[in-house]
C-alpha cells in the first residue's frame, strides 16, 4: 500500500466515525426532546389516579423545561355557599380569559376546601366564540385526560393537573374548561369575584359547541385555578398577587378590564402572561374571616405566586384589608409581612414590584387612625426597603384635592375599588421597564 492510499483509507475511516457519532448524538437529542411534556413524557403514572395523593399528577413537566407559562390563574378563595355536595351529574363550564396563546394547554384542578374526594368523570377543554359565552369554536374541542385516563379523583385538599392536549391557544381569548361531575363531591372549592359568568347543563355536555344545554350560573369559577400554555417563544409571567383590587372588584362584568388584564394587553407582544391572583378580602398576615377570602398572603403564596408555571415577576399589592378588616393597628407588622412576602420570591429568582395601599378615605373603617396605619404602611414602601422597585397605585387613583380618597372619576361607587377607568389607569400606569431592570430574573 502506497502512503497516499493510505492517507486516503485513514481519511475515509475518520468520515465514517464522524458519521456514527453524529447519528449517535442526535439519537441522544431527539430522546432527550421526547422525554419533556411536548413528547408526552411523564413521571410514574401507574396504578388508580383516584387512589393517589396530592401530588400534581399527569404528563406535564415543569414549566422551566420546555416553556409551560401560565396564561390565566385564580387562586382559590373557599367553600361554594350553597352547595355542600358539589353538583351530581352535571358539568361546569368555565369561561376563562387568555393572556398569552400557545400549541398546546393544560390545567389544574383544586379540591382545597373540601373533605371530600371530587370525581371528575370527563373534562374538555375549546376555545370559546367570545363575549363570555359557553359556545364553543367548531374544531376546537379536546377532551382532557389524567395520567391518561379521562376520569380522575381528586384528593381532598389536593389538585391535580391535566396532561397536556394539543390545541392552538390564541392570545386574547376565552378558553371554555368544562367537567362533569357525575357524583356528590363535596363543598365546592370556588373563586368568588370572578366577574365572569360560569354555566352548568345536566348530565355530561362537556364536548357540547353550542349552548342549548347551558344555562348561565353565579359569576365565579369553580375547581379551576389555572391554565398554562406550551409557547416556546414566551417570555414568562407577571403574577398579580392582592385583594379585591387586584380581582376587579368594581369593574364591568364579562368584560375583562381588570388592572391586570390592561397590563396583559400591553405585554401581550413582548409574549409574557399575566396571571390574577387577587382574592377579595385577603390580607396579608391572617386569614380571611369569612368563607371565599382565602389564605392569608403569606399562607398561599408558595401555591399561587412560586408554584405559577413561568412566573418571573411578582405584583404585590396587600395590605389594605390588614387595616380594615383584621384591625391591624401596627403598620410596620403589615411591612414585615410584605417585607417576608418579597424575600421569599427573590430567593426563587422573581423580580418583586409592590404597590402602595390605595385610598379608602369614602369607604366604612375610615378614620384618622387606619388613615395613619396606611400612611405609614406607604411611606416604608415608597422608601425602597421593601420591594425591589414600587409602583405608586396610590398617587395614581388619589384625589389630588381628598388624597385621602379616590377620584371621583375613577371611583366604582363604594369609596374603595376603582371604576374600569380607574383599572385603566393603574393597568397603564404600571411601566413594563419595571418589570425588567435591573431584575434578578429577567423576562
Amino acid at each position: 500500500m502506497t502512503r497516499h492510499r493510505g492517507f486516503a483509507l485513514f481519511g475515509a475511516l475518520v468520515t465514517v466515525v464522524a458519521l456514527v457519532c453524529g447519528v449517535i448524538i442526535a439519537g441522544y437529542g431527539l430522546l432527550d426532546s421526547g422525554s419533556g411534556a411536548d413528547a408526552g413524557g411523564s413521571a410514574d403514572t401507574s396504578g388508580d389516579p383516584r387512589t393517589r395523593g396530592r401530588t400534581p399528577m399527569g404528563t406535564a413537566a415543569p414549566a422551566s423545561a420546555d416553556n409551560w407559562t401560565g396564561t390565566w390563574a385564580a387562586a382559590p378563595a373557599g367553600a361554594e355557599p350553597g352547595a355542600p355536595v358539589g353538583y351530581p351529574g352535571r358539568s361546569i363550564r368555565n369561561v376563562v380569559h387568555t393572556s398569552i396563546g400557545g400549541t398546546k394547554v393544560r390545567i389544574t384542578l383544586s379540591n382545597l376546601y373540601s373533605p371530600t374526594p371530587l370525581l371528575i368523570g370527563t373534562a374538555s377543554v375549546a376555545v370559546g366564540e367570545g363575549g363570555g359565552g359557553p359556545e364553543a369554536v367548531a374544531g376546537t374541542m379536546r377532551q382532557l385526560t389524567f395520567g391518561r385516563r379521562a376520569a380522575v379523583t381528586v384528593p381532598p385538599g389536593g389538585q391535580i393537573v391535566s396532561d397536556p392536549v394539543a390545541l392552538r391557544v390564541p392570545y386574547d381569548s376565552d378558553l371554555l374548561i368544562t367537567l362533569h361531575t357525575p357524583r356528590a363531591g363535596g363543598p365546592v372549592t370556588y373563586h368568588r369575584h370572578a366577574l365572569q359568568t360560569s354555566y352548568l347543563a345536566d348530565g355530561d355536555r362537556t364536548r357540547d359547541l353550542d349552548a342549548t344545554a347551558y344555562a348561565p350560573s353565579r359569576r365565579i369559577w369553580r375547581y379551576l385555578t389555572a391554565v398554562d400554555v406550551l409557547n416556546r417563544e414566551a417570555r414568562g409571567a407577571v403574577v398579580a398577587f392582592g385583594d379585591s383590587i387586584t380581582d376587579g372588584v368594581g369593574s364591568g362584568y364579562d368584560a375583562n378590564r381588570r388592572w391586570p388584564d390592561v397590563l396583559a394587553a400591553r405585554l401581550r407582544d413582548r409574549r409574557v402572561g399575566v396571571l390574577n391572583e387577587g382574592i377579595g378580602g385577603n390580607r396579608v398576615l391572617s386569614d380571611g374571616s369569612s368563607l371565599g377570602n382565602g389564605a392569608s398572603g403569606l399562607a398561599r403564596f408558595q401555591r399561587d405566586v412560586l408554584d405559577r408555571a413561568g412566573a418571573k415577576v411578582v405584583v404585590i399589592d396587600l395590605g389594605v384589608n390588614d387595616i380594615l378588616r383584621g384591625r391591624e393597628t401596627d403598620p410596620a407588622r403589615i411591612t414585615a409581612g410584605l417585607r417576608e412576602l418579597a424575600q421569599r420570591a427573590k430567593a426563587r429568582g422573581l423580580r418583586v414590584i409592590g404597590s402602595t395601599l390605595t385610598p379608602f378615605g369614602a369607604y366604612g373603617g375610615y378614620n384618622a387612625t387606619t388613615e395613619s396605619v396606611r400612611d405609614r404602611v406607604n411611606e416604608e414602601i415608597r422608601s425602597g426597603r421593601v420591594f425591589d422597585e414600587v409602583v405608586d397605585f396610590d398617587k395614581v387613583v388619589r384625589d389630588p384635592y381628598a388624597p385621602d380618597r379616590i377620584r371621583p372619576v375613577y371611583d366604582s361607587g363604594d369609596g374603595l375599588h376603582p371604576s374600569d377607568a380607574g383599572y385603566r389607569a393603574m393597568g397603564r400606569y404600571l411601566s413594563p421597564r419595571l418589570l425588567e431592570d435591573r431584575a434578578p430574573a429577567r423576562l
